[in-house]
């Protein structure tokens, strides 16, 4: 008796992902951090900083990272496959989560080696003149690709995590710059290790938010623009509709949330073939109030609630 229907704003999968209709900034990205990344590294083994080896560090992840969503952006663009009906877009968020988790990683090994300079009696010389510059370096890549990326950090995971990293980076290359100007004009080097330590501190909670961004997505949570009380209501006021269970909405990947319900409506529908035209009104109902690229509606008679499955929302 029910009526399994899929109705949405189009039917296929292979649309271009938030960070998909940028690529061509990303690789901008990949491309300044990656060039900046090779001349800071070569002035970390100059000046010996640990503070500038964090910058390079935190370059590496920014690096690996664009380019990882890069590559999660090409499997995210193939078809859907018989076995993989939504196509790779997921492939986005699991750049994202590694992408958060090594950035986690970076910022606590700098706090450890940071701490443990500190705790020296006579902490490493650096030849802050070398870091100055490196610095210098940096900061100025660094807001070469915040320019990229500043207008469209909004538009998926991918996106924010690559804008947020690049202006972590800025910060942490004024850091850097920082202890070079403070160790040359005053001898202090131990600036160095406590901009490192600032460095870390700075890293190690935005990996945290992006990382808890990323595993909500993979755990299929509901995403937080989607008030599912709120969805109820407006598929309960739809003519003819007499409940709704199975409510479930997900997000599949950055831009793409994915509602499913079973909703029942009056026996008449299906007798008179109303059932298209509830569809159409349900389509309608959630279209103008929320952000849902792909829904699913199955139309159920009164009576068919005794072949549900129990414990279903």
């Amino acid at each position: 008796m029910g009526a399994n229907h899929s109705h949405g704003h189009g039917h296929g999968h292979g649309h271009l992902t938030g960070a998909g209709r940028h690529r061509g900034r990303l690789a901008g990205v990949l491309a300044i951090t990656g060039g900046v990344m090779i001349l800071q590294f070569a002035g970390a083994l100059i000046s010996d900083s640990v503070a500038l080896l964090a910058d390079v560090g935190h370059m590496l992840t920014d690096t690996a990272g664009v380019a990882l969503a890069l590559v999660a952006i090409t499997l995210a663009g193939r078809p859907a496959t018989p076995r993989w009906t939504f196509g790779l877009a997921r492939a986005e968020i699991l750049a994202a989560a590694v992408n958060a988790a090594v950035l986690f990683g970076l910022g606590a090994y700098v706090l450890y080696e940071a701490v443990t300079r500190l705790t020296l009696a006579r902490p490493p010389e650096i030849a802050a003149g070398s870091m100055l510059v490196f610095g210098a370096i940096g900061l100025v890549g660094n807001l070469l690709s915040m320019l990229l990326l500043v207008r469209v950090r909004g538009e998926s995971l991918n996106m924010r995590g690559a804008f947020l990293e690049v202006a972590t980076d800025a910060l942490t290359s004024l850091g850097v710059i920082t202890a070079a100007l403070v160790a040359w004009l005053t001898g202090f080097t131990r600036a160095d290790s406590i901009v490192a330590v600032l460095i870390g501190l700075l890293i190690v909670p935005r990996a945290l938010r992006l990382l808890y961004s990323a595993v909500n997505v993979l755990l299929e949570a509901t995403p937080a623009h989607i008030d599912l009380d709120e969805v109820r209501a407006h598929i309960m006021g739809v003519p003819h509709v007499r409940g709704v269970h199975d409510l479930h909405a997900w997000t599949l990947t950055s831009g793409m949330a994915v509602l499913t319900a079973h909703v029942v409506v009056e026996e008449e529908c299906f007798a008179d073939g109303h059932a298209p035209q509830m569809l159409d009104a349900l389509q309608e109902c959630l279209s103008g109030h929320f952000d849902l690229r792909h829904s699913t509606f199955q139309l159920e008679p009164p009576a068919h609630v005794q072949h549900e499955q129990p414990a279903h929302a």
